[in-house]
């Protein structure tokens, strides 16, 4: 969710099971206030809040220890995803995600757990072997600062390519729960959108892969062939603690009802 969707999940707070994780993102539009609004938002309707901390977006050493110390009033600074964010030039001093975690700053701040990014499918901009090394790097730092870590996956289309990606993971030896990046049930057009802004393929791809209907771009597509075929191709033994995140594009309870749904329709 963003700072703003606080309304959106009081809403929806009933479809969902106490203890769920709920991100924060950290957007250029909103400021820490409002971020530190929403985790105590979250903590009040029994979630557990994921603030984001966006390394190229802060200003300063100052700026972050102050956002960390008001997250800890708010009950809300045990676990953050830690990103480098947008900008391809940093505002302060960290030019992204693995130099703020060498900081030591997070721990110091009372963090116990800190999740990451990954992609299965590549990024647009940074080679895989890159990718790699960063992950490798923030894996390392947050071992030897007895920092737990978990890896939230880009969103994705396509199980094949996640799994690949994931055997690879074990095999560099991240034994790290996974979080398998989701996109929620949207309109299709702004899926479509969405992917292409992020890299994801091509259109014309995603189309194919996730089942969609070009005759009905209106229509809502919902994440659940995606879901069984990872489910299908998932070995515990081999694969380790996957689970999924999901991306609500801005429509919080549509991607709670269908969890809801989803849950439901598989108790016994």
């Amino acid at each position: 969710m963003t700072a703003k969707d606080a309304g959106a999940l009081e809403k929806a707070a009933g479809l969902l099971p106490a203890g769920t994780r709920v991100n924060v993102t950290f957007l250029a539009g909103e400021d820490s206030a409002l971020r530190v609004h929403a985790a105590r938002v979250i903590r009040r309707l029994g979630f557990r809040a994921v603030p984001h901390v966006s390394a190229r977006r802060l200003t300063s050493e100052r700026e972050l220890m102050r956002y960390l110390s008001a997250l800890a009033d708010a009950g809300a600074a045990e676990e953050v995803c830690v990103v480098g964010g947008d900008p391809a030039r940093p505002a302060g001093p960290y030019e992204d995600a693995p130099a703020l975690i060498r900081t030591g700053l997070l721990a110091r701040s009372g963090v116990r757990q800190v999740s990451v990014a990954g992609y299965p499918e590549g990024h647009p901009h940074i080679p895989p072997a890159e990718l790699w090394r960063a992950l490798e790097d923030k894996h390392r730092a947050l071992l030897e600062q007895d920092l737990g870590m978990t890896v939230i996956t880009q969103f994705g289309f396509d199980a094949a390519p996640v799994v690949r990606w994931l055997g690879e993971l074990r095999a560099r030896g991240i034994r790290s729960p996974v979080r398998v990046g989701v996109p929620g049930p949207v309109g299709v057009k702004r899926l479509l959108r969405y992917a292409r802004r992020f890299g994801v393929n091509s259109s014309a791809g995603i189309v194919r892969k996730y089942g969609i209907s070009l005759t009905n771009l209106l229509a809502t597509a919902g994440p659940e062939r995606f879901v069984e075929r990872l489910r299908g191709q998932l070995d515990p033994a081999r694969h380790g603690d996957v689970r999924l995140h999901l991306y609500t594009f801005g429509d919080l309870p549509a991607s709670a009802r269908w969890a809801h749904e989803h849950r439901s329709a598989r108790t016994p």
